[in-house]
């Protein structure tokens, strides 16, 4: 599933606890549908006194949360993501409302309608030798068809 946010994206949360919060999206995780938010669903861990840290102690870090319960964030509000082709053939992330571009993507393919790639060198069609135009062996060809049909 296609992700409609990407890392460094201002997102706000739009359910659970963290619901109306806004924060800045850390990692993302396609496979299993997750994101980490920055200062969103943090979680307490206990740290065991080792050599490496002889104190121990107690942290804060963010837990992924699910993708669906977030949304870009557009002047302080939630938005639909769509996309628009640039005239250079680049797709631009826009919020459906706002009509603010989130990020402008990569190049992905030649706009429609632009110029496409130098064309390629033709090949004869059937029935033609390398020696033979078009037009020489559509000639022919009519004419093989007369003689067949009387």
């Amino acid at each position: 599933m296609p992700a409609h946010v990407r890392k460094g994206d201002t997102v706000m949360v739009t359910s659970g606890d963290d619901k109306g919060r806004v924060g800045e999206v850390l990692s993302v995780d396609p496979k299993n549908a997750q994101v980490v938010v920055k200062g969103i669903n943090l979680q307490t861990k206990h740290l065991k006194k080792t050599q490496q840290s002889p104190q121990g102690g107690v942290i804060q870090r963010e837990a992924p949360i699910h993708i669906s319960k977030v949304s870009p964030a557009v002047d302080g509000k939630a938005v639909r993501v769509g996309f628009r082709v640039q005239p250079d053939g680049s797709k631009a992330r826009v919020a459906r409302h706002r009509g603010k571009d989130l990020k402008v993507l990569n190049v992905v393919s030649p706009a429609r309608g632009a110029k496409a790639a130098p064309a390629k060198v033709e090949k004869p069609a059937k029935g033609e030798s390398k020696g033979e135009t078009k037009s020489e062996g559509k000639a022919e060809g009519k004419a093989k068809t007369k003689k067949a049909a009387k």
